[in-house]
């Protein structure tokens, strides 16, 4: 039974500067900004969109933001820009506040077992990324005093429209305002019972795939009708995104707006009506039913404890 969703909507405000082009040390945060440090453990697409957000928002500066990644060296610009990159996991996670677990799921049993000695409940907060792992999961690693939080944010975090899900167990309520917090500084926030992870994983994660999907399927039509691929992209796009600030700033269903222009015997509605006759919506619920249970499917900890 889910509880009911406290959305929060903040307004954003960018720091017009990513990173200070000079930068005495690329090591690890010294102690005293350690108490605020943030440490992404698995820096690939997640995780660097993450910190390019966190960043961008203002929230830390690229030196309170460290990254590993089994590969350090694909995180070049990412170190150019101040972020301390290297891929001792527990060394960059004993040295933060929260650590944010975005590694692949199937290597989750690896990466806590280095993770676990270093956590300390009194210092550190647990987020995890990972799709399928649970709260229950990840606890056989670190123990049941560490806070831990799971969030399902997407790619939309690096430019701070993200819309992020976030659970949490009792254990782990006095830290999640803090976690709470800082999503909501990337983007849109919304409380969710941990069960329906999955499903948000499906509906949010992966919907910025369908969605682009989408946008290039617009952008293909303006190339048959006339126009340049670059015009007809931007035009998709910026269509797509005035589509849905109509919904998030008035509030309202698709149909009330789909009804603002859409006359009789005219030309919106004989498109929309050819685009349902070939299935739009059909296919696009079924994406998400499908993905959402994919999802429910790499959920490691069921057989074997997280791993």
């Amino acid at each position: 039974m889910t509880t009911k969703k406290q959305l929060t909507r903040k307004r954003k405000t960018p720091s017009k500067s990513i990173a200070s082009k000079s930068i005495a040390s690329k090591s690890i945060a010294s102690k005293s900004i350690a108490s605020k440090s943030i440490a992404v453990i698995g820096a690939g697409n997640l995780g660097s969109a993450i910190a390019r957000g966190i960043v961008r928002a203002g929230l830390r500066r690229a030196p309170e933001v460290l990254l590993t990644r089994r590969h350090p060296e694909e995180l070049a610009e990412l170190r150019a820009q101040g972020h301390p990159v290297g891929r001792d996991n527990a060394k960059f996670a004993s040295a933060a506040r929260i650590v944010i677990l975005a590694v692949q799921p199937k290597h989750t049993a690896r990466v806590l077992a280095e993770l676990a000695p270093v956590l300390d409940p009194k210092r550190h907060i647990l987020v995890s990324t990972l799709t399928g792992v649970s709260i229950e999961g990840l606890r056989r690693h670190v123990g049941s005093e560490v806070p831990v939080v799971r969030v399902m944010p997407n790619l939309g975090i690096q430019t701070l429209n993200s819309m992020t899900c976030l659970a949490r167990d009792a254990p782990s309520e006095p830290a999640f305002s803090e976690v709470e917090a800082l999503f909501a500084g990337l983007g849109e926030t919304v409380r969710i019972e941990e069960a329906n992870m999955g499903a948000a994983t499906a509906l949010c994660a992966c919907g910025i795939a369908f969605f682009l999907r989408a946008i290039r399927a617009a952008a293909q039509g303006g190339i048959q009708i006339g126009f340049h691929a670059e015009e007809a992209i931007r035009m998709a796009a910026q269509t797509a995104k005035g589509a849905a600030e109509l919904l998030l700033v008035n509030r309202s269903h698709p149909e009330t707006e789909i009804d603002q222009v859409t006359t009789p015997n005219g030309c919106t509605i004989a498109g929309l009506n050819e685009m349902e006759n070939h299935g739009f919506s059909s296919a696009l619920v079924r994406g998400l039913v499908v993905s959402a249970q994919r999802a429910g499917a790499l959920d490691p900890s069921r057989d074997r404890g997280g791993s």
